[in-house]
């Protein structure tokens, strides 16, 4: 999967109520992908308080968010631009998640 040849920058905001509640996490760095909104928010089970455990730790976090880039789910997406270019258009996707990436390696 081509994002993870990315350098995306995410953020961890850590509530008093965490390990209890999960962290809010986003994405600093522009993202092109079905399941982040364009605001840099996740659209990921764990990350909700409902699916969230204690258990989890910040590596758990980070690993879920890497298997979403690599595998995107669909079903639920954030940015419907993007859901419907992987399912109908890989090439064109492709392409503007190849754009991102590139901005990834020179932006701060």
């Amino acid at each position: 999967m081509i994002l993870l040849l990315g350098t995306f920058k995410l953020s961890l905001q850590f509530s008093e109520d965490y390990p209890n509640k999960p962290p809010k996490v986003r994405f600093v760095s522009r993202m092109f992908h079905p399941n982040i909104y364009a605001d840099g928010r996740i659209c990921l089970d764990i990350l909700q308080n409902q699916d969230w455990s204690p258990v989890y730790d910040v590596g758990a976090i980070l690993i879920s968010i890497q298997s979403l880039l690599c595998d995107p789910n669909t079903d639920t997406s954030a940015n419907s631009e993007a859901a419907r270019m992987y399912s109908e258009s890989k090439r064109e996707y492709d392409r503007r998640v190849r754009d991102v990436v590139e901005e990834s390696w020179t932006s701060d």
